[in-house]
């Protein structure tokens, strides 16, 4: 990816300052400066699980092309509601490279150009980031790869990171820009400045790229595109692009790049263009050291910046509002002078521009790890990653119901991909800063990573996810939009048992229930057809005969808007209780150590194993290793055991028996055939269950199959999804019911899942329900990253890979759940730390809460391996909570956490 320096995310995640909106009627906000409600927002996930999405551009039809950074172009159409690939730029991704920019033509509706800024899978001499334009088929939806047109390239070194920058926008004269990275390797510069001058420390040295007129990185380009006659009529430019009046230097300088529009720039990843005043902004994510230094300099700041004209914005002579860097001699560790923000000089050896250099730009909004003084906590502290969206013009966007409101006009979007939010920024009519207020507090961001208003003015934004370098399940488009009516009240109906014998009593709840408008509301409650009503909030019921219920709760406003929730309530046959009992530690296991177990069923209809009125062979128990300890796979895996069960209890009920069987043929087709004639046939499960309950003949012989209309028709779709599953069915290792198990070493670290299972008879005319445990034993050495809950850590990727987990104040924790301690010696850690980047300190081990009763403690001075020595603990699972203390570590990270390992006592 990117713009990312690895060392950046050894910061702690973000806390927000979340200030809390004053609620006012729509009426009243269509004449005051008071901020929107919340809750007249709507954030929809249109797509999820994207690859590294990197920018997005809205079509007027409110189709959606992104890029992702592996290089696929993906579209959203909104009629169909499914994402597809429409085009794939082969590209090369190692580092942070990939395709990084996506743009439209400004005049796309005519001639379907569309530009992308990606690196190709060039030879090592050719390593050049390319800028090219595409025709795009409107019609298939496809980008076609061979009408490309290459524009521009921006040479890169490839050997190493970092910063690749890569977003296109317009200005509203038709002028392209491209922001571009400094291509600079910042992790041998301690988070101050790189001006390393040594002889081929070139790659080290932001004097060659961001502060080198005659270089293209560490940049924001503007060029104005060619179309048809490509002779370029303005000097400078190519056949391709022409260079526009008012960049940094004019044409023909051998020494200057006519394209630069702002130089000194770290790595502007997203900028945008102000259509009105014409206004740059970016987002220019900065070094990471955490203390100013006497010898280096200041901090690092990340930048959100405001270009008015063109200009040079200091990077790495300066940072922030021009605070400067000391001219450093890498050579010998000796410091010079400050560099002078009026008059700043690059005479690096490195550097083949202009020496004498504009003077240094300050930066509009600046802020370091820690909290800012300059702008509060508005701005957040922790981890930092500075983007720049929209600003929102209301005037330009036609009129729609889910059109911003006008308390956003002339508004800039900014926006941090670490620390997870939105801010709207107040300027006044010369563009400069008023007020910075959060957008959207109470909605979660996970990583946005660039947004876009749609031409009905409302807002799209991609989400990257938290981890780098990889697919997330939180990597998402989403569209929102905003409601300025009347709100429909909203329903929340519960209850407090749905599933039992009869009678049952039920206590509904109608919690969460309101009217944001303030409106009072009417409650009205129906058990049932058939039965009695209510319209008291929260109702109990008491159902005396068996049968399937509908209950719905109706809350309607003073102005006739109403809305419904629904609960379903089954009476007459109660769900069996399964248990799976584990002697010894309930968390983990140890390799080639036994795990004494023994399952136990009890149904109130059909008795129990302990009374031999359940039999043995009733009962299901499987023992199944999965690699990983992900609790969404442990569910999957468990409904994978257990997901069919029902079908075949109805199936055992009815009198299917009379004529089929799994495996052999008998009046009707065996099962088995079935399965296999229908499982790759569309729509088999509908087909099959409209045949069991109308009848049916002639396709597996004379012999005519019945109706079954007693059956519900979503009782014989489980009976049908029972039998299509027989087509890949796998025998059942079925494990004996009590019994010992002793665990192997596997190749990948994984847990072993104990499930059992069982599926009553039903009663009278209520199905069979099914009764399951799943008990996951996992491995006694886990990784850190795996952490349940924390607060003030940060995940981050090593170099090799290895993701680690940094404490980054005093105080920060992780938790895991479910921990059984009993039979734990000692608790074993794998810590990291670096002299002069992190303060070391001391991790204490609690139960419960960061302040529960601790249980041990160990000191972290140093990089390897330490002990935390367990007291003695009761077999309750606890939350283990892992806190990092240090009151004086000041803005410096503690230290890392790579994995935990628990040693039992019987080892």
């Amino acid at each position: 990816m990117r713009q990312f320096s690895f060392l950046k995310i050894t910061c702690s995640i973000l806390l927000l300052a979340v200030t809390f909106l004053t609620l006012l009627s729509f009426s009243v906000l269509a004449q005051t400066n008071t901020p929107p409600e919340e809750n007249r927002f709507t954030k929809k996930t249109l797509a999820t699980k994207l690859d590294e999405p990197t920018e997005l551009v809205v079509l007027d039809d409110q189709r959606v092309l992104f890029t992702e950074r592996k290089g696929k172009l993906k579209l959203y159409n909104p009629k169909t509601g499914k994402t597809k690939v429409v085009g794939e730029v082969p590209v090369y991704t190692k580092q942070e490279y990939g395709l990084m920019g996506l743009n439209i033509d400004p005049n796309f509706k005519t001639n379907k150009l569309i530009y992308l800024y990606y690196s190709p899978p060039s030879s090592e001499a050719d390593t050049a980031q390319h800028l090219s334009r595409f025709k795009y088929d409107d019609v298939k939806d496809t980008l076609m790869l061979g009408t490309e047109e290459l524009l521009l390239t921006v040479p890169v070194k490839r050997t190493d990171c970092c910063h690749t920058g890569g977003s296109i926008a317009w200005d509203s004269k038709g002028n392209l820009y491209l922001s571009t990275g400094d291509d600079v390797n910042p992790f041998q510069s301690n988070g101050y400045g790189p001006i390393d001058e040594r002889p081929g420390r070139q790659g080290w040295d932001g004097q060659h790229s961001s502060s080198n007129t005659n270089s293209l990185r560490g940049k924001v380009l503007r060029i104005k595109p060619r179309y048809g006659d490509r002779r370029a009529n303005m000097p400078g430019g190519t056949n391709l692009y022409d260079i526009p009046e008012g960049n940094l230097f004019p044409a023909g300088n051998p020494k200057a790049r006519p394209e630069i529009y702002v130089m000194g720039t770290r790595n502007p990843y997203r900028i945008s263009v102000d259509q009105h005043t014409g206004y740059l902004y970016w987002g220019d994510v900065g070094p990471d050291a955490s203390v100013d230094s006497p010898k280096r300099g200041p901090r690092g700041y990340d930048e959100v910046n405001q270009a008015r004209k063109a200009g040079y914005f200091g990077y790495p002579l300066f940072i922030a509002d021009n605070k400067p860097y000391i001219d450093f001699n890498f050579a010998d560790s000796t410091s010079g002078k400050p560099f002078d923000a009026a008059k700043p000089i690059n005479n690096s050896p490195h550097n083949t521009g202009l020496e004498d250099l504009p003077p240094a730009q300050p930066a509009f909004i600046f802020y370091p790890y820690a909290d800012s003084p300059e702008f509060g906590p508005i701005v957040g502290k922790g981890g930092r990653n500075a983007m720049a969206g929209p600003v929102y013009y209301a005037a330009d966007f036609k009129d729609s119901k889910v059109k911003f409101p006008q308390y956003y006009d002339k508004k800039f979007f900014a926006y941090d991909w670490i620390r997870d939010y939105i801010n709207i920024v107040t300027m006044n009519e010369q563009g400069d800063l008023t007020n910075i207020e959060r957008f959207l507090p109470g909605t979660k961001f996970s990583h946005p990573i660039d947004m876009q208003f749609a031409n009905n003015g409302s807002l799209y934004t991609l989400e990257y996810g938290p981890i780098w370098f990889a697919q997330n399940d939180e990597a998402s488009l989403s569209h929102i939009t905003y409601n300025a009516g009347n709100r429909v009240p909203v329903a929340a109906a519960t209850a407090s048992n749905t599933i039992g014998a009869s009678p049952l009593k039920v206590a509904f709840s109608s919690k969460g229930s309101m009217d944001y408008d303030g409106d009072p509301i009417k409650y009205e409650w129906s058990f049932g057809k058939g039965l009695p009503k209510s319209t008291s909030p929260n109702p109990g019921f008491t159902y005396a005969k068996p049968g399937e219920y509908t209950a719905v709760l109706k809350v309607t406003d003073n102005a006739g808007n109403s809305n419904t929730s629904e609960v379903v309530i089954k009476v007459g046959n109660a769900v069996p209780q399964v248990d799976v009992a584990i002697k010894g530690n309930k968390t983990f296991y140890w390799n080639d150590k036994p795990v004494n177990y023994e399952v136990s069923v009890s149904d109130k209809e059909d008795g129990s194993l302990a009374s031999k009125k359940i039999p043995d062979e009733e009962v299901t128990l499987t023992i199944n290793y999965l690699e990983g300890f992900d609790k969404t796979q442990l569910a999957q895996g468990h409904q994978a055991n257990t997901g069919f069960e029902t079908g075949k209890r109805l199936i055992e009920l009815s009198d299917c028996k009379a004529c089929h069987s799994n495996d052999k043929k008998s009046i009707g087709p065996a099962y088995r055939e079935v399965a296999k004639k229908y499982k790759s046939e569309r729509n088999s499960l509908k087909t099959l269950t409209d045949k069991v309950l109308k009848g049916g003949s002639g396709v597996w012989g004379e012999q005519a199959m019945p109706g079954h209309p007693q059956h519900k028709p979503e009782e014989v779709e489980e009976m049908v999804k029972y039998i299509l599953a027989l087509a890949n069915e796998k025998a059942v290792d079925k494990k004996p019911l009590k019994s010992t198990y002793v665990t192997e070493a596997k190749k990948k670290d994984g847990s072993y899942i104990f499930t059992a299972s069982y599926t009553d008879k039903g009663n009278g005319n209520m199905g069979p329900l099914t009764g399951s445990k799943t008990i996951a034993l996992r491995p006694a050495k886990i990784s850190a990253n795996t952490y349940d809950d924390g607060k003030d850590v940060a995940k981050f990727k090593l170099p090799e890979g290895t993701e680690v987990v940094l404490g980054s104040k005093n105080g920060s924790y992780i938790a895991f759940d479910d921990i059984d301690l009993s039979g734990i010696s000692n608790i074993e850690l794998a810590t990291g730390f670096s002299e002069g980047v992190n303060s070391g300190g001391i991790l204490e081990a609690h139960l419960d809460t960061p302040t529960g009763a601790k249980i041990g403690e160990v000191k972290v001075a140093s990089a390897g391996t330490v002990s935390i020595p367990v007291k003695a603990a009761d077999t309750r699972l606890h939350k283990l909570v892992l806190v990092f203390r240090n009151p004086e570590a000041n803005a410096k990270p503690l230290f890392s956490i790579d994995w935990i390992q628990f040693n039992s006592a019987l080892q």
